[in-house]
């Protein structure tokens, strides 16, 4: 199962869910920092999701006015395909390729000069990126203690991150003196 697939899954194992009402979650959440769930890719996710009879859809008609919507609930093998999924997120560390160590494998055809441009600007949007991530965070308390938990491993990544990169600067700078 995709971080997608769990993620909008997961929803719906929360409670019945219109394709409309799992985007306004995802967007209030601020998942898509940390989970890749595109607004284009909901209705294929949730189509794939019933195909697969983790969901199902059925077609309900709004209380006053508005159109009728397709709700999605969770079925059993649904309830079974989280759990597994949870537990899978929870315990097996999971490869990532970050851009960055790309960059570092070609590190020596670039001037030291223009590589140390480059990582500074890293670290500039890496300070960015933990105001932003700090930011949403004081304006969403108080959270349930699991929201917190995502927020401060995010903070934490990107500290230490900062702190690495900070490291190489400073080496490549000896380098290059």
């Amino acid at each position: 199962m995709t971080n997608a697939e769990l993620a909008i899954l997961s929803l719906i194992a929360q409670q019945p869910r219109h394709g409309y009402e799992i985007e306004q979650v995802i967007e209030e959440r601020g998942m898509r920092d940390w989970t890749e769930v595109g607004f284009s890719s909901i209705y294929y996710l949730l189509n794939k999701l019933e195909k697969d009879n983790l969901i199902e859809g059925q077609v309900e008609r709004h209380v006053g006015q508005g159109p009728a919507r397709k709700v999605y609930r969770i079925t059993e093998a649904g309830r079974e395909a989280v759990h597994a999924g949870v537990l899978t997120a929870l315990s097996v560390p999971q490869r990532t390729y970050p851009l960055l160590q790309l960059g570092l494998a070609n590190l020596p055809g670039i001037p030291c000069s223009e590589a140390l441009d480059a990582l500074r600007k890293y670290r500039s949007n890496l300070r960015d990126r933990l105001e932003y991530v700090q930011r949403k965070l004081d304006r969403q308390r108080p959270l349930p203690y699991f929201v917190e938990t995502m927020f401060s491993h995010s903070i934490t990544m990107i500290k230490a991150e900062r702190s690495w990169i900070e490291d190489l600067i400073k080496q490549l700078e000896e380098k290059s003196d």
